[in-house]
């Protein structure tokens, strides 16, 4: 599990487990996924990526 560090350094303390991102190209958004069972888990609102969880390569 990854911990918050100290408020306001703007970073977390190591990855967070179980999880991936991927860019939709459709809508420009960045979706997280559970690697365990592929399910979409969320979507951001803007076009940044989701801090501390690992990137999916294509």
């Amino acid at each position: 599990m990854a911990k918050n560090g100290k408020v306001g350094d703007g970073h977390r303390n190591g990855a967070i487990k179980e999880r991936s991102q991927t860019f939709n190209t459709k809508t420009e958004t960045w979706v997280k996924r559970d690697t365990n069972n592929g399910q979409f888990i969320d979507g951001k609102s803007d076009s940044k990526p989701f801090k501390g969880v690992t990137k999916e390569h294509k």
